[in-house]
């Protein structure tokens, strides 16, 4: 067997073994949503990747393959995402309105005027709709808490002082998480949530 085809092989295997570690924290992890739609959403990102990627179970690929489109801005927009997980963003844009939601009002976050400096400034008037991921919030510090990925944490804690990353840039950090760490249920969360539904929520209104 050439070395090559093995060592995907060994790969996508350490995904399966890894996937099923650690499940159970992220299930930990969804005690902070008390509306379930965290595990609907999920969900539906993993449908809607392996649907349009056609790699079959290969996950790194699949994942990775996304990130690199992101982080070039050749993705696919019209393609991509599912009727179901456009709904699913507008969902999360409609309960934006507690310390654990994973988006929220950029007025109610936690230490607002040092999100403020590295934001573009608006009047009071419109403040209060501008959406910021919620990088401080409880489901994703529990992705971080229950991570052994040192470069993932590091990925977190840098967008806790500073919010204001393009997601493209975000894209391109996860991309280099090693192939035993990139695999985690934490990391692969993390990709559904801040980098795919966050797109999801700007370019929504075009589907309607």
């Amino acid at each position: 067997m050439p070395l090559k085809i093995r060592s995907r092989i060994i790969a996508i295997c350490l995904c399966i073994c890894i996937n099923n570690t650690f499940s159970q924290s992220v299930v930990n992890c969804l005690n902070v949503d008390e509306t379930g739609i965290i595990k609907k959403a999920y969900d539906s990102f993993e449908k809607d990747l392996f649907t349009h990627y056609k790699f079959g179970t290969d996950s790194i690929k699949t994942y990775r393959t996304f990130l690199a489109e992101v982080a070039s801005l050749s993705i696919d927009l019209k393609k991509l995402p599912s009727s179901n997980s456009i709904q699913l963003a507008r969902d999360f844009k409609k309960i934006a309105n507690t310390k654990n939601s994973l988006w929220i009002k950029l007025s109610e976050y936690e230490n607002k005027e040092t999100i403020k400096s590295s934001t573009p400034s608006s009047n009071k008037k419109n403040e209060k709709e501008i959406l910021i991921f919620n990088y401080r919030g409880g489901f994703i510090q529990c992705l971080k808490n229950t991570s052994d990925s040192d470069d993932f944490k590091e990925i977190i804690t840098t967008l806790e002082e500073d919010g204001n990353v393009s997601t493209s840039l975000v894209s391109q950090r996860v991309y280099y998480i090693p192939d035993k760490e990139f695999c985690a249920i934490e990391v692969k969360n993390f990709i559904a949530f801040d980098i795919y539904y966050s797109i999801l929520m700007v370019i929504e209104k075009a589907f309607e």
